[in-house]
């Protein structure tokens, strides 16, 4: 969340980067304010009720000392009025400072000056292409077809064991699944990240230290008898390593990926923009996460983007970049960067990876700090990505490499495969 310090620095540039989300602050961003202002007051005042009672201690002491037992009773009598008095400044601070929380919880994270204006997804900024545009013929199969025609993957054995959206993996199918695992694991670790090997299911205060609470509760998986929740993504769970810690500067920037399952209730409704591997309620992916120094973070995500552009060139698929407009920007990010992959049989665009920059956005809400040379802590960035979402890349990967006597597997993952063509 946003601090209070970057709020009252200039209130009116946070409304105008808000305004860019489509966010209308004015009126939250001046109650923080307000609060804030109470809240200093009620401090101030506790303090120097403290400093009386102090003060009163000493004097008791010293009357007693005296034998002065009547006037000793009457300044007890007045410390017990303060420590009431004391009791109601502190209640009174506690709501106060809840209240401001609460509302801070509602305020999305400022967009950066990178972030283009705009309200949807037409209004996002292609950067930078890449990679081969396959050329099929017009009677191309999409990848549910070519699933069932190989025996890759049984949606409809999955319909029947859970639900729409949890299909299953079926021998070349589940071994080509492994690999992609496999070889994004393998290509993070060259890269100097550190596997992690995360829980599936994560606490309250996970949820909202990476900010998928109080957004995003009816997108999650909810355990009620637990209070626990499933992972939308492994981004919950390693971010959260963090929570709570300081860090020396020296030990910056903390690289980390992982592989997991992540769960999204909100998969989608009907229709072939959801059809087959398009939108799922259960997949895997593998994330980088970081931890940086501020002034080291847009240099990471640089790094984080070349990373996600390399895998998808080993595996030859067209892609290109979007830069994400205010409007089309998640709740905590301060700019992210969508990959899209080119499916050739269905003639559209898939996101395959997201990568964000949350600058101290979610560092606030985790204390998650480093201890720079000068002794004094400082909120860290941390930044993530997929690197890479499985689903859609098995359905381009399936479309855009069908042939007459098969699928063709790309090069990286045959060591992994086994195989080079399934037919």
């Amino acid at each position: 969340m946003l601090t209070i310090q970057q709020i009252k620095d200039n209130p009116e540039r946070v409304i105008e980067r808000l305004a860019v989300k489509g966010f209308d602050g004015k009126e939250v961003i001046g109650r923080v304010i307000t609060l804030d202002n109470e809240r200093k007051r009620l401090q101030l005042n506790n303090d120097n009720k403290a400093a009386e009672l102090n003060r009163l201690a000493s004097q008791i002491g010293a009357l007693m000392k005296q034998g002065n037992k009547e006037e000793a009773a009457s300044v007890k009598e007045a410390v017990a009025s303060i420590k009431e008095e004391q009791k109601t400044i502190a209640a009174s601070l506690a709501a106060t400072e809840e209240e401001i929380r609460n509302l801070l919880l509602t305020v999305p994270n400022l967009p950066c000056d990178m972030v283009p204006e705009g309200k949807t997804a037409a209004d996002n900024v292609v950067e930078k292409t890449g990679g081969p545009m396959p050329e099929l013929p017009e009677d191309a199969l999409p990848h549910w077809d070519l699933a069932k025609k190989y025996n890759l993957i049984d949606f409809d054995l999955g319909v029947k064991i859970t639900g729409a959206g949890f299909p299953v993996y079926v021998g070349k199918g589940a071994r080509l699944q492994r690999a992609l695992i496999q070889f994004f694991l393998d290509e993070a670790n060259k890269a100097g990240y550190l596997e992690i090997q995360p829980p599936y299911v994560v606490n309250e205060a996970s949820g909202y230290g990476t900010g998928q609470l109080p957004d995003k509760e009816g997108q999650m998986y909810f355990v009620g008898e637990d209070n626990l929740y499933l992972i939308p993504t492994a981004e919950v769970p390693v971010t959260n390593i963090y929570r709570d810690v300081i860090l020396s500067a020296d030990a910056l920037p903390k690289k980390n990926c992982a592989y997991s399952a992540c769960f999204r209730r909100e998969a989608g409704s009907y229709g072939k923009d959801v059809r087959g591997l398009n939108r799922l309620h259960q997949f895997d992916k593998v994330e980088i996460v970081r931890i940086e120094r501020p002034e080291d973070s847009y240099a990471a995500l640089e790094e984080m983007k070349d990373h996600v552009q390399h895998l998808l060139d080993e595996l030859g698929l067209p892609w290109h970049i979007l830069r994400l407009c205010g409007g089309d920007m998640s709740f905590t990010s301060a700019i992210t960067f969508d990959f899209e992959v080119y499916s050739a049989a269905q003639k559209r665009w898939l996101e395959v990876s997201s990568v964000s920059n949350f600058e101290t956005y979610q560092a606030n809400r985790l204390k998650c700090r480093y201890r720079g040379e000068d002794k004094k802590t400082r909120l860290c960035h941390t930044l993530n990505g997929s690197a890479l979402a499985l689903p859609r890349i098995m359905a381009a990967l399936l479309e855009n490499n069908q042939t007459p006597e098969g699928i063709r597997v790309p090069e990286c993952l045959q060591k992994y495969t086994g195989f080079s063509i399934i037919d």
